[in-house]
């Protein structure tokens, strides 16, 4: 046996007398014939199996670190445990990190982007929950009778507000305090007999139409000096039903009082006015002061009325007006004055009982009076012969297929 053999049999020797191990003296004898490489791989692995005592991984819980924590607390010294509370009192090195606040989105709703949307829920009351931040809050196509006082109490960034067919017929006086920048009120097809109280003083649009108001208090619409749009259409009203200053220190641009009960031009309308659309009502005449009031007017809306007669001279109080309507009504006879309109483009005056049309009702005599052409004139479903009007009739159009004519039927 050479040099080598002898010292790897006198290591083997020693290790079996220090583990005590008969196995081990077993697999030392058995080594002895192996060549080199394998036995230096054996001897590795005998050392791992010899020095090797962990036990299987066991999952611990919450309560099993608990324990150990207390074992190592009763093991500490007065000292320790000192120096512990003391490193509480003052505060740990790492600062904490508060939770994040994440608003909260009532249940079935979907919130996004600062939208709240609570449309076809069946709900009967106003959610609960309503992030503080939301822009516009949409309710439309519920079941809700009422609003409440601390409905949307919070909501103070709301701009938009749509309560579209619902049943509501009661809002508390103080419904509306907490909206402080709220723009637009969408609150139509519902069982309103009145006009809410105490609208913001932020409000830019209302569209109350499609309720059951009958009259409008005086100062129904105090306080809204940035009130733009008003839509009251398809209400029951009539025209005694609008007190003397229900439009007080309004600067509206846009009215609509149309599908109503009116019998005539509404008095003391805000003669800040540029639309007016009074259509789908009984309207029996236009009277020479009607119109006086509104010469900032350039679309005035009398379609589907019953105007018979509309007085020289009512017309020339519009001079600025651009659009005309009075189509569907029982005029027999094209209104005087249209052609002193200078900025007059859009005349409707089909479905009317206009059997002639003379060759001045449209265009001033004079070169150069009218400021700007005819875009359209619609005379359709009138009894006049259209082969018996005047070419030059229509000498102010622009585009003579802006004229319409034909298809009457009796």
């Amino acid at each position: 046996m050479n040099t080598f053999s002898t010292t790897v049999d006198t290591s083997l020797y020693e290790g079996k007398r220090i583990q005590g191990n008969k196995n081990t003296s077993m697999m030392v004898c058995k080594l002895k014939m192996l060549p080199c490489g394998s036995l230096l791989l054996m001897l590795c692995v005998a050392r791992l199996i010899s020095t090797s005592s962990a036990l299987p991984f066991e999952q611990r819980g919450f309560w099993d670190f608990a324990m150990d924590n207390m074992d190592n607390m009763d093991s500490m010294d007065s000292g320790g445990m000192t120096t512990m509370m003391r490193d509480e009192e003052e505060g740990s090195g790492v600062e904490e990190i508060p939770p994040h606040h994440i608003p909260m989105c009532p249940f079935g709703c979907q919130c996004r982007l600062r939208v709240v949307q609570c449309s076809d829920l069946g709900l009967t009351e106003v959610p609960k929950n309503i992030p503080l931040d939301t822009k516009f809050l949409d309710l439309q196509n519920n079941r809700i009778p009422e609003l409440k006082e601390n409905d949307f109490k919070g909501l103070t960034h709301l701009y938009g507000l749509s309560l579209r067919n619902n049943i509501i017929s009661k809002v508390h006086p103080r419904t509306f305090a907490p909206l402080k920048n709220m723009q637009k009120l969408y609150f139509s097809k519902n069982l309103l007999t009145t006009v809410p109280q105490n609208l913001p003083a932020s409000l830019v649009e209302i569209r109350i139409h499609e309720n059951r108001i009958r009259k409008v208090a005086a100062g129904a619409f105090a306080g809204l000096g940035n009130m733009n749009c008003i839509e009251m259409g398809a209400n029951p009203i009539q025209n005694s039903g609008f007190e003397p200053g229900a439009f007080k220190g309004l600067k509206l641009n846009y009215l609509r009082i149309s599908e109503s009960k009116l019998t005539g031009v509404p008095k003391d309308l805000p003669e800040s006015l540029n639309e007016l659309h009074l259509d789908h009502n009984q309207i029996q005449a236009v009277e020479l002061e009607d119109l006086s009031r509104y010469k900032n007017l350039y679309r005035l809306g009398l379609g589907y009325n019953h105007i018979r007669n509309i007085e020289n001279g009512s017309l020339s109080f519009l001079p600025s007006l651009r659009e005309l309507h009075l189509d569907n009504n029982r005029l027999t006879r094209v209104p005087s004055g249209l052609p002193d309109m200078k900025y007059l483009q859009v005349v409707y005056l089909h479905s009317n009982a206009i059997d002639q049309v003379g060759v001045d009702d449209f265009c001033p005599r004079g070169f150069g009076m009218k400021r700007t052409f005819y875009n359209g004139i619609s005379l359709f479903s009138n009894p006049v012969n259209y082969w018996e009007v005047q070419p030059a009739t229509f000498r102010c159009v622009g585009n003579r297929l802006g004229i319409q004519f034909g298809n009457y039927k009796k």
